[in-house]
C-alpha cells in the first residue's frame, strides 16, 4: 500500500516577506516624521511662550531699575555682564540673564532654555549720548530718563539693532550693518531676544541663520523652512522703543 502524504506546508515567499518589511519600513518612517514634526509643533509653540514672556520680563525688569539688564555671557552664568549695566561686554552676541530677571527653566548655568532645550539669545543697543548717556542710553539706570529730559528732547533717543526679513544685500558689519533696501522689519530695536531652534546654530547652512550669530547690530526672522541651503528655524521676536517709553510712562518713570 502506498501511503500519501495530503498536509500542505503554508507560509511566506521570500517576495512576500520583503513586501512586508517594506510596509512596515514606510509605516515607521511615516510614524517617526509624525512625531518628530508635533515635537517640532510643541517646542514652536513653547519657545514663543517663552519669549513673550521674556518680553513682559525685561520691559518689567526696565519700569523697575530704569534700564534694561546686560547680556549674559556665554560659558559663564546666567548673571547680566557687567553686574548693574552700562556699558554691556557681550550687547550683540550674549544670552538672555535668566538669573537676573528671574525666569525658569533653565539649565545649570542660569541660562533659560527654549523648546528644545537650547539656551535663548539676547541683544541690546549700544546707543550712547556724549552729554546724557556715555556709557549705553538703555543699559545705564535712568539715563533714558535723563535723556529724555533733557534739553536735546527725545529725538536723541535712537536705538539702533536692526531686524531684516532676510540677510541677503545686507551692507556694512558691526555697529554698521544694514538691511537691504526694503528688507527692515525694524531699524530701531531696543533689544531682540531669539531662539537658535532645533539645530541650535549648529553649522548652519542659510546666510539668513549665520546672521544671528555674527556678533552685530543686525538680525534676521522670516518664515521657518526645513533643512537645506535654505534653512532658518530661528524664532526671533524684538522690543521697539514705544513700548519701552510706554512702560516707562506707566511705571512714573518718564517724563
Amino acid at each position: 500500500m502506498t501511503l500519501h502524504n495530503n498536509h500542505r506546508y503554508s507560509g511566506f515567499t521570500l517576495v512576500e516577506l520583503s513586501i512586508v518589511l517594506v510596509i512596515v519600513a514606510l509605516l515607521s518612517g511615516g510614524l517617526m516624521m509624525s512625531l518628530m514634526a508635533q515635537r517640532d509643533n510643541m517646542a514652536i509653540a513653547e519657545t514663543q511662550k517663552r519669549l513673550a514672556e521674556v518680553q513682559d520680563a525685561l520691559l518689567g525688569y526696565m519700569a523697575a531699575n530704569g534700564r534694561l539688564p546686560c547680556p549674559a555671557a556665554p560659558a559663564s552664568t546666567g548673571v547680566e555682564l557687567p553686574a548693574g549695566g552700562g556699558t554691556c561686554t557681550r550687547p550683540w552676541d550674549g544670552l538672555l540673564p535668566a538669573i537676573t530677571l528671574g525666569l525658569t527653566p533653565t539649565d545649570q548655568n542660569g541660562y533659560l532654555l527654549d523648546g528644545w532645550g537650547n539656551p535663548i539669545r539676547y541683544a541690546v543697543t549700544t546707543y550712547s549720548h556724549a552729554t546724557f548717556c556715555p556709557n549705553a542710553c538703555f543699559t545705564t539706570a535712568n539715563a533714558v530718563r535723563t535723556t529724555w529730559n533733557g534739553s536735546v528732547g527725545t529725538l536723541q533717543l535712537t536705538p539702533d539693532l536692526r531686524v531684516c526679513n532676510t540677510a541677503t544685500g545686507l551692507t556694512g558689519a558691526g555697529p554698521t550693518a544694514a538691511c537691504a533696501a526694503g528688507t527692515d522689519l525694524s531699524n530701531n530695536a531696543v533689544a531682540v531676544v531669539f531662539s537658535r531652534g532645533r539645530n541650535g546654530a549648529s553649522a548652519p547652512l542659510s546666510g539668513d541663520e549665520q546672521a544671528n550669530g555674527d556678533a552685530d547690530r543686525l538680525f534676521v526672522s522670516r518664515t521657518l523652512t526645513q533643512a537645506g541651503p535654505n534653512e532658518f528655524d530661528d524664532l526671533v521676536s524684538w522690543i521697539s522703543p514705544n513700548l519701552v517709553y510706554n512702560r516707562l510712562i506707566a511705571a512714573g518713570r518718564l517724563p
